[in-house]
């Protein structure tokens, strides 16, 4: 426990904030969040906010002061242009780091990244995200760790909503891709993750994240248990890649003409379809520090039924 101790947090009203809100409520921890105006009612109650944003110094201060413990958890996951990526998780990341570092007794800094940054030339994204770790190893407080977590997921992830609702119907689609591996984890889990390496003497260094299957899963077992989670009978189709690359190009145009953000891009598209987004027990947090508890299937099931009673409450 950490009671008493005060953790600055980035990110609390993103998907995985209210998770790590809770986690570190929970682990003794007493939580100040930095919050966008009009996002204050995204928090659970017994916080303290911060009202402000990465670009604003002043409450970038109001955070850092008194923090023992530093959670950055913000950054843009989509974005209009590269520039936009770079200005929020790099230049943001950079910003609150050297000001993390100047404090009178930095913090213990916790840098919730992505198992993207592990590949930064296959998208804006990924490059950003790499960024704003280089940054942070540059300018922040040597009592550094940084977390990739592979792809999250649970209740309250919109970006996979439509795919895991595909697994209750007729046809869930997927990528052609046998040989592919991939790594999944629960937001509950990673937040269990991040509350381990608040505290200070915690390992420094930079760990990856995923569920027990540290090998991770091909695309075929993934849609097979997201199927069988569901109670789902419907067909599963593999697409060739130049397919998913071709819908990217429509969607990238889309974006540009609306002025709009979107999530499916060329570049995610190189991601999603990327070979190789496995691990291994040497990247990762000792067992003794932490270990998942999700199973893929449990967690599936769980975040499907959350999306069908939010979809008949809906209807109601």
């Amino acid at each position: 426990m950490s009671v008493g101790r005060v953790v600055a947090l980035t990110g609390g009203t993103g998907f995985i904030g209210p998770y790590l809100v809770r986690s570190l409520t929970a682990a003794g921890w007493r939580v100040k969040v930095l919050v966008r105006p009009g996002r204050q009612h995204a928090l659970a109650a017994g916080v303290e906010v911060i009202g402000g944003d990465l670009e604003d110094e002043e409450a970038l201060a109001r955070l850092l002061d008194g923090a023992d413990a530093l959670v950055h958890a913000a950054g843009a996951i989509k974005a209009r242009s590269p520039a936009d990526f770079l200005r929020v998780n790099r230049d943001g990341a950079g910003r609150l780091a050297k000001m993390a570092a100047a404090c009178r007794y930095p913090p213990r800094v916790v840098v919730v990244s992505s198992l993207a940054a592990r590949a930064p030339h296959l998208s804006d994204y990924a490059f950003s995200k790499a960024a704003g770790e280089q940054v942070f190893h540059h300018l922040g407080p040597d009592d550094l760790a940084i977390l990739r977590p592979a792809a999250v997921y649970g209740p309250g992830d919109r970006e996979s909503g439509s795919w895991l609702r595909a697994a209750c119907g007729a046809v869930l689609p997927i990528p052609h891709l046998p040989a592919a591996r991939l790594c999944l984890i629960h937001a509950a889990d990673l937040a269990a993750a991040v509350v381990a390496l608040c505290p200070p003497g915690a390992p420094a260094g930079t760990f990856e994240l995923s569920d027990h299957r540290r090998d991770g899963y091909g695309w075929r077992e993934l849609a097979e248990t997201a199927r069988a989670a569901a109670a789902g009978h419907g067909r599963i189709l593999a697409l060739p890649p130049l397919l998913l690359h071709a819908a990217a190009g429509v969607s990238a145009l889309v974006g540009r003409l609306s002025g709009r953000a979107v999530m499916l891009t060329p570049g995610k598209a190189r991601e999603i379809l990327h070979p190789d987004w496995s691990s291994s027990a040497s990247r990762q947090p000792s067992p003794s520090l932490w270990r998942p508890v999700w199973t893929l299937r449990d967690g599936l099931a769980q975040t499907i039924a959350t999306l069908r009673l939010a979809a008949a409450t809906a209807q109601a």
